[in-house]
């Protein structure tokens, strides 16, 4: 099927007036006839414009009957396009950089410029070639954002990468070329750009990044002074017991040595070893030949350490009186499997639950604080959220300075549930946020035995080795010595952080716990008592 007067004589596109061909040579039509055909053969694959301007009748020509015709003859709708892909040079044929686009004309991601002289930015790669995250936009035009993340690495948007680089994971990517701080980049590599920094988070506490927990650790314990005894014989120990209580009178040094160089688990070994050999209860003997408070020493050292803790806590309660410092001091210092262990002991010995003690001899907020701490519930983990943290402090700052009386549950929930890391960073956060250390605002807010309990808390939380530090220049200062809590705390410890202690004892008072227990007991307590201290600071 054909139109009248398509396609016109002559050929098309019909020529100008003049019959000048806009191609070139003479007036002939579309394509022309009697001509090379197109190829490589016949191009100049140096052309002058290639260095400079283009030449006298290049394309576009300069001066008139160039391309498009002049006016009157207007091209067809959608323009003359040329075939999908352009068209291309042989296969391995095109010179290097390709062919230069016309100005005005150049297609998306451009073609490849000349040897030497590519623009700065870059042209885009040819298909399939682009390396990862794209070549980076000509400077000064890059929108926000960033281009350059490689696939599926590439931040949300409208969110800052986490404090001190890029989410974990995601390598590190480099800045602009010439960005301070950033290397030159490879020849003939275009680097990806660097994103940008996001704003400093929570300045008030610098050492927590925000989102990522961190993990916060206090100065290394240097240890108890009671360690395994090497070449340890429980037999051989037995045998040394039974001659310093065989006969008349006690060899009381004898014991002291004994015991007090043997930790629990050795000490355990011996009393088995004892009745095996004589079919004897060593600690039937003992009780025997000692007494006062070295006899209490000496049977403190022979429990295991929940043993003894669960027969404190029952001394405590039973009676007229409680001993709240007791109770405070041995649950908020202990580990949740320890207090579990405790309350499993507790119920065998005494035939009630703990908790069922303490509900019955105390009352009121200082009875939830012990019965919350009973639960050995404590979260135990080393990360702190600085998130929580920044909301604790500001939850119990609410709960207390903040309104009209006093919010006492907000702080047993914070001080009985955290684990200890966090509420250290809580306390330091408090104290930034009020100018006050979290202690003196208790004690502002609180009274009693629900005062004296809740800085407890705080105080073993914060530095334990200080807390038992002060419990000891307690017991022994003034007239009279709380031998009870001098015996507990020394034996208790003595395989944990004895060490410790003694060091917070001398920076504290101004002089060693060896010298003031020497000063505050005598006779053979006091030798055992020195004995499980380790030594003079």
């Amino acid at each position: 099927m054909s139109y009248p007067g398509y396609p016109p004589q002559g050929g098309y596109p019909p020529l100008p007036p003049g019959g000048a061909n806009p191609w070139g040579g003479g007036p002939t039509s579309y394509p022309p006839v009697n001509t090379l055909a197109i190829g490589l053969d016949n191009l100049n694959l140096n052309p002058p414009y290639m260095a400079g301007n283009p030449p006298p009748g290049s394309y576009p020509p300069s001066g008139p009957g160039g391309y498009p015709p002049a006016p009157g003859y207007g091209a067809p709708p959608g323009g003359y396009g040329a075939p999908p892909g352009g068209y291309g040079a042989p296969p391995g044929q095109q010179p290097p950089g390709g062919y230069g686009a016309q100005p005005g004309q150049q297609p998306p991601g451009g073609y490849g410029a000349p040897p030497g002289q590519q623009p700065p930015g870059g042209y885009g790669a040819p298909p399939g070639q682009q390396p990862p995250g794209g070549y980076g936009p000509p400077p000064g035009q890059q929108p926000p954002g960033c281009y350059g993340a490689p696939p599926g690495q590439q931040p949300g948007y409208g969110m800052y990468p986490q404090p001190g680089g890029n989410p974990p994971g995601v390598q590190a990517y480099p800045g602009y070329p010439g960005a301070p701080g950033q290397t030159a980049p490879v020849p003939g590599q275009q680097p990806a750009p660097s994103y940008p920094s996001g704003p400093a988070v929570n300045p008030s506490m610098p050492a927590y990044p925000q989102g990522a927990p961190v993990a916060l650790s206090l100065k290394a314990l240097k240890g108890g002074t009671i360690r395994d005894a090497p070449g340890f014989d429980p037999l051989k120990d037995a045998e040394v017991l039974r001659k310093a209580m065989k006969g008349f009178g006690t060899d009381e040094q004898a014991i002291i040595e004994c015991l007090g160089s043997r930790s629990n688990k050795q000490r355990q070994k011996i009393m088995l070893s004892f009745k095996t050999a004589y079919g004897k209860d060593l600690i039937k003997d003992l009780k025997s030949e000692v007494s006062g408070n070295f006899e209490k020493t000496i049977l403190a050292m022979m429990k295991t350490p929940t043993q003894f803790d669960a027969s404190e806590m029952y001394e405590s309660i039973k009676g007229a009186g409680t001993d709240e410092a007791c109770l405070i001091e041995i649950l908020s210092s202990r580990t949740n499997a320890e207090i579990k262990e405790i309350c499993t002991i507790y119920k065998s010995e005494y035939k009630k639950t703990l908790e069922e003690h303490i509900r019955k001899d105390t009352s009121g907020h200082f009875q939830r604080l012990l019965v919350s701490l009973v639960q050995g519930n404590r979260d135990e983990s080393a990360n702190v959220d600085i998130t929580l943290v920044k909301r604790d402090a500001q939850e119990l700052y609410a709960a207390g300075e903040l309104k009209v009386g006093t919010d006492e549950s907000k702080f047993n929930a914070i001080l009985c549930s955290r684990s200890k890391p966090h509420l250290r960073a809580v306390f330091e956060e408090y104290r930034s946020m009020t100018g006050r250390e979290i202690e003196k605002s208790i004690c502002r807010e609180m009274s009693g035995d629900l005062e004296s309990g809740m800085v407890a808390v705080v105080k073993c939380v914060r530095n334990t080795p200080a807390y038992f530090a002060e419990r000891l220049n307690k017991a022994m200062r003034g007239a009279g010595t709380k031998d009870r809590t001098l015996i507990r705390i020394m034996v208790s410890r003595s395989e944990i952080d004895m060490l410790d202690i003694r060091e917070e004892y001398k920076r504290m008072y101004g002089k060693s716990l060896y010298t003031d227990i020497s000063g505050d007991t005598s006779g053979d307590y006091k030798k055992m008592l020195l004995k499980i201290c380790g030594g003079n600071d």
